[in-house]
């Protein structure tokens, strides 16, 4: 059973412990077997691992009415409590709880206060163009990108992409141009094992970043599968026909089994409200899901828009809503871009060209600097 199901079906208090804390310690050692003896309660540990200190979370699972907050406040190595809400998620907010958090991955940190973009092909077709995007990303500056492939298509016709006979190139031009993050979609719990295969085979030249597309949203086995490793975060898409709260549960599963390296993604809704746009831009969220959860957002301004229009100044619809998402506090850009879209095998005609990224990078720097003027007018109140 999901943790989170146990924790609304019969209750739950949170331990924050003291950071740092060494798990091999005196402190740690009381604290485990006071909460050993406690009846009817089950324990579960949790650690968020940064840079500069580690984060313990011990949280009580079972009968927690009796447990008095304060009492539970003077244990050893507690730094505060929480009693946990009906509302509550693994990867929720806490009502009372500002704390800044991120996770580090291959020396990059993704948190609720940077930005990183990870412009790249949305399928993978030549190790030509490969190469062509990835040097492109190292003249600009970038440490990430986006590369497809598996490819769930609406067709069974349509190309689904090459799958693991391109992963080696991929990786290998990965690390000769230092790119650090590959953003890739999976939609089998095989793609993960492949591409661990992959990068074994490789030396480790990059790493990736799993990235469950709006079609696998509700999939809720494959959900629990990229859960249950810990090798790879998550970039989770919000799925394009349910509401908000459904796809935080639905993320709520990664957490559920273990795997707390997770970004939320917005990516449009599917309606006819949003023509002629592919989808309903959805990125006034943002702030929304920034402040019920602690994950870092991302917005797929590419897949929102689906084409190349622009407005009559000659700004691209694309660069429009990567500016309304960056302004509202977006942490991270997935964007489609081909050395040459004319000949890519997947959503050539909303994918933006190779010598528009320095423009792509300097609009997003411009809306991000933006984001932190409005932040900096806020903190003077």
């Amino acid at each position: 059973m999901a943790l989170t199901v146990i924790l609304r079906a019969i209750g739950a208090m949170i331990l924050i412990l003291t950071p740092d804390i060494d798990i091999a310690g005196d402190d740690y050692r009381r604290l485990m077997d006071h909460l050993s003896h406690l009846p009817n309660i089950k324990t579960r540990i949790h650690q968020e691992i940064g840079t500069q200190q580690t984060l313990t979370e011990v949280y009580l699972v079972g009968d927690t009415a009796a447990l008095a907050v304060a009492a539970m406040e003077q244990l050893p190595g507690v730094d505060r409590v929480v009693r946990v809400s009906e509302e509550y998620r693994i990867l929720g907010r806490h009502r009372d709880d500002k704390r800044a958090t991120y996770f580090d991955y291959n020396g990059v940190r993704f948190g609720q206060d940077n930005l990183h973009v990870f412009a790249g092909l949305c399928a993978v077709n030549s190790p030509e163009h490969v190469e062509a995007m990835m040097k492109a990303l190292k003249d600009n500056g970038q440490v990430c990108t986006r590369m497809g492939a598996y490819k769930p298509r609406t067709s069974p016709y349509s190309f689904q992409g090459y799958g693991k006979a391109c992963l080696p190139y991929v990786f290998e031009l990965a690390g000769k141009y230092g790119i650090r993050v590959i953003a890739m979609e999976v939609t089998h719990e095989a793609h993960v094992a492949e591409i661990h295969e992959a990068l074994e085979q490789t030396g480790h030249p990059t790493g990736v970043m799993l990235q469950i597309g709006t079609r696998n949203t509700q999939n809720f086995e494959l959900l629990k599968s990229v859960g249950r490793q810990r090798e790879f975060p998550v970039l989770f898409k919000r799925g394009f026909g349910i509401t908000l709260e459904e796809s935080l549960n639905a993320a709520e599963y990664l957490a559920s089994e273990g795997n707390r390296k997770v970004v939320f993604g917005l990516r449009g809704m599917k309606t006819n409200m949003g023509d002629p746009h592919r989808n309903f831009v959805d990125f006034a969220h943002v702030p929304v899901v920034k402040r019920l959860t602690r994950m870092p957002v991302c917005i797929d301004p590419s897949h929102s828009v689906g084409s190349r229009e622009s407005d009559p100044d000659g700004i691209l619809d694309v660069f429009h809503v990567t500016a309304q998402g960056v302004i509202a506090g977006a942490n991270m850009i997935l964007v489609d871009f081909h050395p040459d879209p004319s000949h890519a095998l997947v959503d050539g005609p909303q994918a933006l060209l190779l010598e528009e990224l320095p423009l792509f990078l300097e609009d997003v720097r411009i809306a991000r600097e933006a984001y932190e003027k409005r932040l900096a007018l806020i903190n003077l109140l």
